[in-house]
């Protein structure tokens, strides 16, 4: 249930009484108002109206047919909920000659319910004229849509056009601006009387739509208006080691793959019938799934299908570390991936996490520190990882001086800590094992006063040390 809404329940419930369950169903009704909110989609119509629309285009002139299905199609959307249109035009206020207007836009009918007689009529009056400033006329859709004052609102932009950019601007990085900022999704563009090599010229700005003749024109603008109203349904399998999609509880991130903006968060679930949960995603645009396993699923160029139900499916076969020590001490472990250097996570001891299969080193911040390799973590398994409990050493110094902790090992002296110069008592917690002290007091000058001691540590276990 929505965090705000469950909330707003525990304010209202001072205590267990009748009203109680007057509450709960008030609680969840309103959830279920919330979760089925439809979004409000307003859809910008940029059209071309330069001089090249008075060219001839099957049954008759460009301008004429894209006017007259657009029409007809804006007849369609006639007492459509959760909408609201807007018509912008270019290149029709100014002619051609005797020099290029590149500023020649106009917002002809803005954002509103109702409107579509107003645009239709419009529609009419629009001559072809000008040039073809498309970059201009995009930066300038962004002052179009009004402010959001809700989180399901969707602005989209449709361009319909015959001819690309005539005015030296660079319509993909304002689109692409216009995405990052968050004023519109991908735009859509149908080309009349285009073709496929005009691709590389309209693939960068959103979806381009070439509408090589009336009949295409028609489908594709009912195609690119389902996608711009309509969301479409995805289910994510984590697939264990075998490919059965087994593995959940994790978080997703959907990213829009061209802004890098965050668009959808989903904590993973398998459904009541034993299948990942179903979630709903906006159809337009390209995405980017960040599965947050240790280590991260990276999955690029997710394009989803409009209208039938979507699945997505990634290899996160996972199993689990178990980090167990006793005592109160709970030491930090440093997580890698075996012979790699970058740390994927931090796991405190008497914690257990879970990883994607494979084999991890890791380091823990004992002291002395404790370096395991080759940890094995297998499908669904557990592997445990227990180390001895700490022991202490309480040092006593004469005077404040320097002084280092060495652990002995294979005949050799490792070091383990220095001790703080400035103290003369002073506690540290070790590892069980063979250590020596090595202490000098502050004020003897010659390294023949240097205190040597050796001591044992056990488990669990508290010994004084006195460096005098």
């Amino acid at each position: 249930m929505n965090n705000k809404i469950v909330a707003s329940c525990r304010n209202k419930v001072s205590g267990f009484s009748l009203s109680f369950l007057f509450i709960l169903i008030s609680c969840i009704s309103s959830f279920a108002q919330k979760k089925q909110t439809k979004p409000l989609t307003r859809l910008e119509f940029v059209f071309d109206a330069s001089f090249s629309m008075f060219g001839q285009w099957q049954s008759g002139m460009k301008m004429d047919i894209a006017k007259k299905m657009l029409s007809e199609f804006l007849d369609s959307m006639q007492g459509k909920d959760n909408i609201e249109i807007a018509l912008r035009c270019y290149g029709h206020q100014h002619q051609l000659r005797p020099e290029r207007d590149c500023k020649d836009t106009k917002l002809e009918v803005p954002f509103g319910k109702n409107n579509i007689a107003i645009i239709k009529n419009r529609l009419k009056t629009i001559q072809p004229k000008g040039t073809t400033p498309i970059a201009y006329s995009l930066e300038q859709c962004a002052d179009d849509f009004p402010s959001a004052t809700s989180t399901y609102v969707r602005n989209i932009i449709i361009l319909i056009t015959d001819g690309i950019e005539e005015c030296e601007g660079d319509p993909c990085a304002v689109s692409l601006a216009l995405q990052k900022k968050g004023v519109i999704l991908k735009p859509f563009i149908i080309g009349i009387g285009l073709d496929e090599s005009y691709l590389s010229s309209f693939g960068c700005i959103g979806k381009f739509y070439d509408a090589s003749s009336e009949a295409t024109f028609k489908n594709i603008l009912n195609i690119v208006v389902s996608q711009a109203l309509n969301n479409t349904t995805v289910q994510v399998n984590l697939n264990d080691q075998v490919g059965r999609p087994t593995e959940t509880d994790v978080d997703m991130t959907f990213y829009d793959e061209q802004t890098g903006i965050i668009k959808y968060n989903y904590m993973h679930t398998i459904g009541n019938k034993g299948v990942p949960d179903t979630v709903v995603i906006d159809p337009i645009g390209t995405y980017k799934m960040v599965v947050h396993t240790i280590p991260e699923i990276e999955k690029k160029g997710i394009v989803l299908i409009p209208g039938i139900h979507n699945i997505i499916a990634v290899d996160a076969a996972q199993g689990y570390i178990t980090l167990k020590m006793g005592g109160n001490v709970s030491p930090t472990c440093i997580v890698r991936k075996h012979g790699e250097m970058q740390t994927l996570h931090v796991q405190q001891f008497n914690s257990t996490e879970k990883y994607l299969l494979g084999k991890y080193d890791l380091e823990i911040l004992t002291m002395p520190r404790i370096l395991l390799e080759k940890v094995d973590v297998s499908q669904s398994k557990t592997t445990t990882v227990e180390i001895p409990q700490a022991g202490s050493v309480t040092f006593s110094k004469p005077s404040e001086g320097p002084g280092s902790v060495y652990v002995e090992e294979k005949n050799k002296m490792v070091f383990v800590c220095n001790l703080n110069s400035n103290l003369t008592t002073e506690t540290i917690v070790l590892q069980p094992g063979r250590y020596r002290v090595e202490y000098r007091p502050k004020n003897a000058r010659e390294s023949i006063y240097t205190i040597e001691k050796t001591f044992k540590i056990e488990s669990g276990s508290s010994i004084p040390i006195k460096l005098y």
